[in-house]
């Protein structure tokens, strides 16, 4: 079947779309600009060959070390290039980072993510992160860490130390991706992905919409992510959080249609892989939620924070998954 094929309203059921190494933007850009109910069509059948289609995944975000980073990426708060009245924290400790992910395993999180403002780890940074990974992972909990730009042999200490996933997301389309961020390229973020795989973890990556790209940018982004080979294990789409203080302050919201959109073509070229329900959940309302996950979001972050912003609290998730008859893994 191609990659365009429209199902007609009367239509019986065909199979899913296969899953390949070879998106074009174009491709992508006219799932985008399918009419909303075809669109989501594809992406159930997507999401059902291959997933229980109302098991959600659930992860816990942990910022182990906030503030001061080098880098200006035009969204985050943690940048010391931006004035946002952001608390920085220097790496917490070992125990405290337990107490956290014990937490989070009892509340029903099944993996646990730990974020560090860096540009990339020094190797005196990375010790006492693969502590944490080593003793969160003891605890019978996925682990994964968002840390910047490795090295050479870094990913490798991280693999051996038991990470299972490595977050490293190229946020945007290639050719978006100086209006967001210029202390690093958008090949540094490939040559991450590419030592990352290297070491045999799998991959968490996304981007974020509503940073002031087109729908063909959005496209762009998709096409990339489908495109890695193989696709991340992991995909998060963020929807902009904007923050005072921010380059992107004030950047004009996207349409939650479009965000839908989104979350359904990443389900439909990456069929395989958990597309997550990521920043941006506690603007929207229960029924933009529930389409997010008609249209294929089967993951979500699962607590009160995501890194330095706030998330849904955890009984409103709950409350939310017995409406919609999910239940999280």
């Amino acid at each position: 079947m191609s990659h365009l094929a429209v199902l007609s309203p009367l239509a019986p059921a065909q199979p899913p779309l296969s899953q390949g190494p070879d998106w074009t933007v174009e491709a992508v850009l006219a799932l985008f600009e399918l009419p909303f109910g075809d669109l989501l069509f594809q992406a159930q059948q997507s999401l059902r060959a291959h997933f229980d289609p109302n098991a959600v995944q659930r992860s816990t975000l942990l910022s182990i070390k906030t503030g001061n980073c080098s880098e200006d990426c035009g969204y985050c708060s943690q940048s010391k290039r931006h004035h946002t009245g952001l608390d920085t924290q220097k790496l917490m400790s070992l125990d405290a980072v337990l107490t956290a992910a014990q937490a989070a395993k009892e509340q029903g999180a099944s993996r646990f993510c730990m974020g560090a403002a860096w540009r990339g780890p020094k190797d005196r940074d990375l010790e006492p992160v693969l502590e944490m990974v080593s003793a969160v992972k003891a605890l019978g909990l996925e682990t994964c860490v968002t840390l910047g730009m490795l090295k050479e042999g870094q990913a490798e200490q991280l693999r051996q130390a038991g990470l299972d996933y490595y977050n490293h997301n190229l946020d945007t389309a290639p050719e978006f991706y100086e209006e967001v961020v210029t202390t690093h390229s958008y090949q540094d973020r490939l040559d991450t992905l590419h030592r990352v795989r290297g070491a045999g973890l799998k991959v968490c990556c996304g981007g974020i919409i509503g940073m002031g790209e087109t729908r063909l940018h959005r496209a762009g982004l998709i096409a990339q992510l489908a495109n890695l080979d193989p696709p991340p294990e992991s995909v998060p789409i963020n929807n902009l959080v904007q923050i005072t203080g921010t380059p992107l302050a004030g950047t004009e919201t996207t349409d939650i249609f479009e965000f839908v959109r989104t979350i359904a073509a990443a389900r439909i070229t990456m069929p395989r892989s958990y597309v997550r329900l990521s920043a941006g959940r506690e603007q929207m309302s229960e029924a933009e939620q529930a389409l997010c996950f008609l249209a294929g979001a089967n993951s979500m972050f699962y607590g009160d924070k995501l890194l330095t912003t706030s998330n849904p609290q955890m009984d409103r998730d709950n409350a939310l998954f017995a409406k919609l008859g999910l239940h999280g893994v």
